[in-house]
């Protein structure tokens, strides 16, 4: 092999091993493709820096939940509207599955249904995916990285907690009630 192509090899893998861990860290493609199929959806994305300004009142608890916690992605679809029944559901499940997630805790807080899917292949970084479903949304936490999975009630709580991303997510879900107060105070205004 001449010396030029030898040092286009040599580059073209150093390129391929700087780019796999980017790839590995990247959150799931099921909830990529579910982000483009359902575009109204509300997506938000949470680094650990963004996660640790939630604990606005410096509990320990939820600073040791997110610990292991790199990156989220939430998405909120609004079933309603988007026309998202169980048998979409039954498809995203498994979409997740087919990644190697593996259903690893099924469970219902506060009137919403929980599953939760963990997926550790060897050579990638941990993930960890968490639908919250009731009858009107479907709530997505894509993780890269691990939490104690016996606390994603309360994982989910907080954030819905959260002044700025709980008020975007009841204006999500109840588009017509916050339009109705705007026009109210702009009359009340005028």
């Amino acid at each position: 092999m001449s010396l030029l192509l030898k040092r286009m090899h040599l580059i073209t893998l150093c390129a391929a091993l700087l780019v796999t861990p980017l790839i590995a860290a990247a959150q799931s493609q099921s909830t990529l493709d579910l982000e483009k199929k359902f575009d109204d959806a509300l997506a938000l994305f949470f680094y650990k820096n963004t996660l640790r300004m939630l604990n606005q009142q410096d509990n320990k608890e939820f600073d040791d939940l997110i610990r292991n916690i790199e990156k989220m992605k939430f998405l909120m679809i609004n079933k309603n509207q988007e026309k998202f029944g169980p048998k979409e559901y039954r498809q995203l499940t498994t979409s997740y599955q087919k990644e190697s997630f593996e259903p690893i805790v099924t469970s219902r807080f506060e009137g919403k249904n929980f599953d939760v899917y963990l997926r550790d292949a060897k050579g990638s970084k941990p993930g960890t995916v968490v639908l919250v479903n009731d009858s009107t949304s479907l709530f997505v936490l894509d993780i890269v990285g691990t939490f104690d999975v016996s606390k994603a009630g309360a994982l989910f709580t907080t954030l819905d907690n959260s002044t700025d991303i709980g008020k975007q997510i009841r204006n999500f879900a109840n588009p017509k009630e916050d339009t109705v107060r705007h026009r109210k105070r702009r009359v009340n205004e005028n």
